[in-house]
């Protein structure tokens, strides 16, 4: 599977405010950050096989994924987090899915583990508990 960055936001939010069509947009929206690995300002996305960092208006500034997804849900805005993050609140219809054609590159996930001959049962057991369920985690990348 893959993570891909998605942005997102209420139905109610996209309703009253319009559903942007290009990142360029995003600087008339109420954005919803927080800080962590990027910048809260800017939010980077692909045009073409280009990487452009898009300034967005920060309405709400939050230390956690978790709490931009509930104030997106709730409608406060748009929020840009890791997929796996939102895939409940996709597949729950209280959040939707915007700039599809602009997310950068998905990354990859991989079980890592030291290369045997005879592989440990203790870790055939997780392989076999865990991937199906990464998998699942990770199919919104279907919707």
């Amino acid at each position: 599977g893959t993570i891909r960055h998605v942005v997102c936001g209420g139905s109610g939010y996209f309703a009253a405010r319009g559903m942007p069509d290009t990142p360029d947009e995003l600087e008339r929206h109420d954005c919803i950050t927080f800080e962590g690995l990027i910048s809260p300002s800017v939010w980077p996305f692909a045009f073409g096989k280009t990487i452009k960092s898009v300034p967005v208006h920060s309405r709400l500034i939050v230390n956690t994924a978790e709490a931009a997804i509930s104030a997106a849900a709730a409608g406060v805005g748009i929020t840009r987090v890791l997929s796996y993050q939102v895939a409940e609140e996709i597949r729950g219809n209280q959040l939707v899915l915007a700039l599809r054609d602009f997310e950068p590159t998905p990354w990859p996930v991989s079980l890592v583990y030291p290369s045997q001959r005879l592989l440990p049962s203790k870790v055939r057991v997780f392989l076999d508990y865990a991937v199906p369920r990464l998998k699942a985690a990770l199919s919104i990348g279907a919707i």
